[in-house]
C-alpha cells in the first residue's frame, strides 16, 4: 500500500492497520510508517525477519553479539524501536522460538545500533 492507496481506503472506511513488506534492514516503506504513525494506524509488516530466513547480515550479527542476543531478536527489537504503531508478528514454530521472539521486546538497541541497521553507519 502506498500513501495514495491509504488515502483512498481512509475515504471509504476507517483503516486499523497497514500491512506492507518491511524489515529493519530494508525499510523502503519508512514514509508509509510515518503516515501510519501520524494517523494512529498500526503498521503490521510482513516478513519482519527479512523474508524466508534470517538474513546473513554483518550489521545484525554484530549488534546481536554486542547485546548477547540472537539476530532475530535484533531484527524484532529494531522494528519495535521505530514507532509505537509498529506491530511485528513473527512466525513461531516452537516454544523456544516463541520465547526468543518475546524476549526481543526487552532488548533495547542504541541509536547507533538503529543507525547501523538502517545502513546509516558501518556499525
Amino acid at each position: 500500500m502506498d500513501a495514495v492507496q491509504l488515502a483512498e481506503a481512509r475515504a471509504i472506511a476507517p483503516v486499523a492497520g497497514v500491512q506492507n513488506r518491511f524489515d529493519i534492514t530494508m525499510s523502503q516503506d519508512a514514509a508509509m510508517l510515518a503516515e501510519c504513525e501520524a494517523a494512529g494506524i498500526a503498521c503490521v509488516p510482513y516478513f519482519p525477519l527479512g523474508g524466508f530466513g534470517i538474513p546473513d547480515d554483518a550489521r545484525v550479527a554484530g549488534i546481536a553479539e554486542r547485546h548477547g542476543a540472537t539476530p532475530a531478536q535484533v531484527l524484532l527489537a529494531g522494528l519495535l524501536a521505530l514507532s509505537p504503531v509498529m506491530l511485528a508478528i513473527p512466525g513461531t514454530g516452537s516454544l523456544d522460538h516463541l520465547e526468543e521472539n518475546v524476549a526481543a521486546a526487552d532488548l533495547r538497541l542504541t541509536a547507533e545500533d538503529l543507525a547501523a541497521l538502517a545502513g546509516e553507519t558501518n556499525g
